[in-house]
């Protein structure tokens, strides 16, 4: 895929020297001490049907996608998404996410399913806004203990599944931003911390209130049926609703 406007090009990692790029640009984007997809593993699920992918200009690398098949042919699971710090607000994650639908497609992938952190409110302003994934699944300090960006709180994740085919996507795809998933009879919101990183780095006991707080609140509203189907940028709260 490329945008003759701004020489920006987006397309599969090709070699061992490419993919051994994105190892450092993992680094660069989550931290020294978090340990990257090594070139090796990337290859072998590139060479068995898995989706390693990057965003070019020129030979500078500013996002990178790694995606891998599950045990469901329909469904792949999108491990890493990232954009090289200098290179934010250019709508770099939104382009890839789109990138990865079309290749998805072409090859009868339908629901793309990854997971992400409930409090930073960037990525669920993209997955939840921007992309028109939903999210009624939440893993309890997933990871366990991390280091980098992710250090001091729980690795609480949510996992949003993105159903390619569904019509709100479709239209979002379209540029069609007030898309909605199906209406239901009820909701409710949840707020959550407008900067994690800021908090991490000025409060650390807030965060970590902040992270049980919004885990309670979301796992009891899962367990009554509801379902994370909108994300209020503006004002940082998930919007659930029960059909």
């Amino acid at each position: 895929m490329n945008d003759q406007t701004t020489g920006l090009v987006l397309r599969e990692l090709s070699g061992v020297a490419e993919l051994k790029r994105a190892e450092q640009f993992q680094k660069t984007v989550w931290g020294e001490d978090d340990p990257p997809d090594n070139s090796d593993i990337m290859l072998a699920i590139q060479h068995e049907g898995g989706l390693v992918a990057g965003a070019f200009r020129g030979d500078q690398m500013l996002g990178f996608l790694f995606g891998f098949p599950t045990s469901e042919s329909h469904i792949q699971h999108s491990h890493r998404l990232a954009v090289h710090p200098d290179s934010r607000g250019m709508g770099l994650g939104a382009k890839l996410k789109w990138f990865q639908r079309d290749w998805c497609l072409h090859r009868g992938i339908t629901l793309v399913r990854w997971t992400y952190d409930p409090l930073r409110s960037i990525n669920a302003g993209l997955n939840i806004t921007r992309l028109g994934a939903t999210a009624g699944i939440y893993h309890k300090d997933y990871y366990g203990q991390m280091v980098g960006i992710n250090a001091g709180v729980a690795s609480d994740r949510l996992l949003a599944e993105w159903e390619l085919n569904a019509p709100h996507v479709a239209a979002l795809e379209k540029g069609n931003n007030t898309a909605l998933p199906a209406t239901a009879n009820d909701s409710l919101t949840i707020e959550i911390p407008k900067d994690l990183d800021t908090l991490l780095s000025t409060d650390l006991d807030k965060a970590v209130a902040e992270r049980l707080r919004v885990r309670e609140a979301i796992t009891a509203a899962f367990v009554k049926g509801y379902r994370i189907t909108a994300f209020d940028i503006d004002a940082g709260r998930y919007l659930m609703t029960r059909a």
